[in-house]
């Protein structure tokens, strides 16, 4: 069934903050939040984006610099400051005329509970919240910020045949 399921997907939805970030969250003398993120998970981010997949990016938190990270990985669809992210995901089905079975999507937190259960794939980190954790189809065994949107990714490319990139560049993951 899950093997299924990744067969399915052609679209990859991600929260942010504890899923592509631990979710700390270090607060600048200048009042900037500055967040961390995984080399590894912006390897997999723009090489889904290379081989054709839709890939989003749907968060209640915002700053310049998280705009700009997505950016330089070849992510188009970026939202942020999202209080609703049900409208969001309605609007990327449509615009993409998708169905929900071929979306995963990847939340670690009750934000994330309603989107969560209208995909086709749910998944979280393994220190997602417990009501998170319950309605996840996969919960991959890395925590958030730790290549948890990794694991994901490359489970779906290498079961669609696209995960490996015969001449990559050493400027892929980096912003």
């Amino acid at each position: 069934m899950f093997l299924q399921k990744l067969r399915d997907i052609t679209t990859l939805i991600f929260d942010v903050d504890g899923v592509l970030t631990t979710g700390d969250i270090l607060a600048s003398n200048t009042g900037e939040f500055l967040r961390t993120f995984n080399i590894k998970d912006g390897y997999a981010l723009q090489l889904a984006v290379k081989k054709g997949y839709h890939v989003c990016i749907i968060s209640g938190g915002s700053g310049e610099a998280m705009q700009k990270r997505f950016e330089g990985l070849g992510i188009k669809n970026i939202y942020l400051g999202v209080s609703d992210k049900v409208t969001v995901f309605e609007q990327i089905l449509a615009q993409y005329q998708l169905q929900p079975a071929e979306v995963l999507y990847m939340g670690d937190d009750i934000p994330d509970y309603k989107i969560m259960k209208l995909v086709g794939l749910p998944t979280c980190p393994a220190d997602a919240v417990e009501e998170i954790k319950a309605l996840s189809t996969y919960i991959s065994p890395f925590s958030g910020g730790k290549t948890a949107v990794r694991d994901v990714i490359e489970k779906v490319l290498k079961i669609q045949g696209n995960w490996f990139d015969p001449n990559p560049s050493a400027a892929d993951s980096a912003i």
